[in-house]
């Protein structure tokens, strides 16, 4: 209980505090040119208001089959290798605002991956919650969906860290109406708990075919679970 009295804390002052610590590191502004490729897009191809964003980082711009994967629901693709929650807040609004959709769909693995400048699973908590603060400044109603972050062989070293962050987002999703936590994790383990390595490409880090397959399954049954009961 005193543990979530304190989570909660936390996650109201980050919600209400400036971005300025990330936006101004040059790791973030390397990603300028894609978010300007996202607005020219925004500007010469329309999209049906009834789209689903898919927004995040490298498994969402590689999955090359989302489109068709994801039928009936028309999809905008938004992802750009390399991500970081501490990244994607600081331009959300310029990625989602243009879009009045019907879900936005959101998949960010890269702020723990066993470096140095590695975000505590708090701090990657805390930017959800700011970025899901930034998306609700906008669309206060339309439903938002974290799919949780893989356990991928490349980061296992690391999957302690990277389950607690998902678990602290898991609770924040769950404390928020229109708000939904995909858990894919039990689908890319194996009967031993590791990571199931032949459903990633050779850097076992990104999903393969088959993997992708696994992932449309269980996001499709979520999305129609919520969009098909409205």
């Amino acid at each position: 209980m005193r543990r979530n009295i304190i989570l909660l804390y936390f996650l109201f002052i980050i919600s209400c505090a400036p971005l300025s610590k990330y936006r101004d590191l040059p790791e973030v502004k390397a990603w300028e040119s894609e978010i300007e490729k996202f607005e020219q897009l925004d500007i010469t191809k329309s999209y049906p208001s009834d789209a689903i964003m898919f927004a995040g980082s490298s498994s969402i711009r590689m999955w090359s089959t989302i489109g068709k994967d994801m039928l009936p629901y028309n999809v905008i693709q938004r992802g750009y290798g390399g991500a970081k929650l501490s990244d994607f807040a600081v331009y959300a609004d310029r990625i989602i605002y243009p879009h009045p959709c019907q879900a936005i769909v959101i998949f960010i693995a890269n702020d723990i991956s066993g470096n140095d400048n590695d975000k505590s699973p708090l701090e990657v908590s805390q930017l959800f919650k700011k970025t899901l603060y930034i998306i609700r400044r906008k669309f206060a109603d339309t439903p938002v969906f974290w799919i949780s972050i893989t356990p991928t062989p490349a980061r296992w070293h690391v999957w302690p860290e990277i389950k607690e962050a998902n678990g602290m987002i898991r609770e924040i999703c769950e404390s928020h109406r229109n708000t939904y936590y995909i858990d894919t994790g039990k689908y890319f383990t194996n009967p031993s708990g590791l990571p199931r390595s032949e459903l990633f490409v050779e850097d076992k880090l990104h999903l393969n075919p088959e993997g992708y397959a696994i992932w449309t399954g269980i996001i499709k049954n979520e999305l129609n679970e919520v969009l098909l009961n409205k």
